[in-house]
């Protein structure tokens, strides 16, 4: 049965507005809904034109925070976004292929992404920034290094953990794998990537950002064989973008001492 509340107050429906938003909890209302009241009555609001706006404001704040959860749960060591990058600075790379990436159709189809290019030629700020852009799509997002990776994996199988440690990776919707390439791997630790990626195969993306050729990466894989299966994953129905020789960072550089 419902009480009905005649001849409130505006300190006693202030009061049961915060006490009812702490219940629900919607604390964006809690927040701002005097102010909102206050611009619904001078803009002579209707009813129900006041309640969609509070309603409204409360949902973009909750999906402004999950996003912000998502992104902080992704673990990228730094912040990194598509408007921040200088396309200008390196014409290898399209502007429309990268924006149309950020679509993130490719992470809803499952399918790979690899960044391929000399060190400072842009490759992990596209990685963050489009793992960035697929986390505020609503995706779950995990970032690592290649050797970082590769050294938890091991770890896990040494202490009998290795099938739930595979699992949680291939829950994520994107996993981006920084710096393959810069380190070899022994063996044991690319045989276990490789069944990381085994697990992902066809199901959910993997974007990883190299500083060297496929032909170079039997310097990571020493297994040629283990080197071939791990590059037919990654590229299979996949996009692959050749981010050039020239360093990225140096033009930014050159491009701040000259202004």
């Amino acid at each position: 049965m419902t009480t009905k509340r005649r001849g409130m107050t505006e300190e006693a429906a202030d009061a049961a507005i915060d006490q009812a938003c702490r219940m629900l909890p919607m604390p964006t209302i809690r927040n701002s809904f005097t102010d909102y009241a206050d611009r619904a009555g001078r803009e002579q609001m209707s009813y129900r034109g006041f309640l969609a706006e509070l309603l409204l404001a409360e949902c973009d704040d909750r999906a402004r925070r999950r996003s912000e959860r998502r992104i902080k749960a992704a673990k990228f060591p730094r912040e990194k976004s598509l408007r921040a990058f200088d396309f200008d600075a390196n014409p290898n790379i399209d502007p429309a292929v990268i924006h149309t990436l950020a679509k993130c159709e490719w992470v809803q189809k499952g399918q790979p992404l690899c960044l391929i290019g000399d060190s400072g030629t842009g490759k992990s700020h596209l990685l963050i920034a489009l793992g960035t852009e697929a986390a505020m799509a609503g995706n779950r997002v995990k970032y690592t290094l290649a050797t970082q990776l590769a050294n938890e994996l091991v770890e896990a199988a040494d202490e009998m953990t290795l099938a739930k440690t595979i699992a949680r990776y291939g829950r994520v919707d994107l996993l981006c794998i920084d710096e393959l390439g810069y380190m070899q791997l022994d063996r044991r630790g690319a045989e276990l990537l490789f069944q990381v990626l085994t697990e992902r195969e066809e199901k959910a993306s993997v974007a990883i950002a190299s500083n060297d050729s496929f032909g170079g990466w039997t310097k990571t894989f020493t297994d040629p064989r283990l080197c071939a299966a791990i590059v037919d994953r990654l590229t299979f129905g996949g996009t692959i973008l050749e981010t050039g020789t020239d360093s990225y960072r140096l033009a930014q550089a050159t491009k701040q001492r000259t202004t």
